[in-house]
């Protein structure tokens, strides 16, 4: 996905993109931009030392076979040396961590961020349980609607994998700010069609993108 850094015209697009949709609805939309959500050093830590011992055996099996001898304290500080050096590379180079973390974890990861996020911004405290989140995590190629428990009664799963979907596709065209505001703006005309603005609405969520 994107690594390009949004702006500031980019956040105003995206916050004034939220009200627009806001004022159509009783609902409220909240928008979280990570760029990773997790460091995965330990994880990638542990494919790596696993990759290292299943060398040292190959290696002591192909010595053996081939008649011959190494060291034994030579061997166990060749092993110690490699892991350190591995260790090392990802200590300064974070990025090759994603390499070696499999998907599943890296979506579970992401998922488990999105709804802290969910939770932190007290998106499930409205009133009327209408609060959506718009997350995407770029690292983990990541993202994902969250809608509370009010609107999920009412509002098909394959509508809010449609918004996902804009999301992703932007951001592989390094366009993530329009992939919000498209989502936003997809989002807003769902809302009002099950939650149309009321006299009585009130903003209860903050109406700009956050980046983590």
């Amino acid at each position: 996905m994107t690594s390009r850094p949004l702006n500031e015209a980019d956040h105003t697009r995206i916050a004034e993109a939220i009200r627009d949709a806001e004022r159509r609805t009783s609902g409220e939309i909240y928008a979280v931009l990570a760029r990773r959500s997790d460091s995965y050093f330990y994880v990638a830590g542990f494919t790596v030392a696993c990759g290292i011992l299943l060398a040292a055996v190959l290696v002591a099996v192909a010595a053996h076979w081939y008649w011959y001898t190494i060291p034994l304290p030579v061997f166990g500080i060749a092993i110690l040396a490699a892991f350190l050096a591995a260790v090392l590379v990802l200590w300064l180079f974070p990025s090759v961590t994603m390499w070696l973390v499999p998907r599943r974890i890296r979506y579970k990861r992401a998922h488990l961020n999105a709804i802290q996020q969910f939770l932190a911004r007290n998106v499930h405290r409205t009133s009327e349980r209408t609060g959506v989140l718009l997350f995407v995590s770029l690292a983990e190629r990541y993202a994902e609607v969250i809608a509370d428990a009010g609107i999920n009664a009412k509002v098909n799963q394959d509508e809010w994998n449609g918004i996902v979907v804009i999301l992703t596709n932007h951001a592989e065209r390094d366009d993530l700010a329009s992939g919000f505001v498209k989502a936003i703006e997809k989002s807003g005309s769902l809302l009002e069609e099950h939650f149309p603005v009321s006299a009585q609405d009130m903003n209860e969520l903050d109406d700009h993108l956050v980046e983590l």
